[in-house]
């Protein structure tokens, strides 16, 4: 397989197509396990179908690629997300030791990994995470600011 920084992020896209489909916010996530060579975990934003705050796209791969592996540890992984996690996201990330990270665009309003705080390479926390941001981040955005856009004409949060 030898997925690119790229095609971990196509799929990462592909997933966020998946939550518009529901109504939920387009981000989406996927799990690399590199000694194995494949995706071992595929999740989008379920907040709104799981009535479920935590249901963020991050947070369901990192629990899918946990039950996948038989281990809280997701070493020798990479995590590609569509946007920059937040704070509870970019804490779950560390706390998996997942050692390295691809997001696709920056979140201005919540982003924990370079935006607003750095988590992921935070010398005081016990990991730190290879972070690669700006992947795809033109296409990644504007999944966002178009489904954004339609729910404000429509009057919605």
């Amino acid at each position: 397989m030898d997925l690119s920084t790229t095609d971990l992020m196509q799929l990462a896209l592909a997933q966020a197509r998946l939550a518009l489909a529901h109504d939920e916010v387009p981000i989406g996530a996927v799990i690399y396990h590199v000694p194995t060579d494949r995706i071992i975990a595929q999740a989008h934003n379920r907040r709104i179908l799981d009535q479920d705050p935590t249901a963020h796209a991050e947070i369901l791969a990192i629990r899918q690629a946990a039950r996948e592996l038989g281990d809280w540890r997701l070493e020798e992984t990479i995590l590609a997300v569509t946007l920059e996690p937040c704070p509870m996201c970019a804490g779950a990330i560390v706390n998996a030791r997942i050692p390295k990270l691809i997001y696709g665009c920056a979140d201005p309003k919540a982003g924990a990994v370079r935006t607003l705080y750095q988590l992921c390479s935070d010398g005081r926390l016990n990991h730190r995470v290879d972070v690669e941001g700006d992947v795809l981040a033109a296409e990644c955005a504007g999944l966002l600011t178009n489904f954004f856009a339609a729910k404000r004409a429509m009057g919605k949060k």
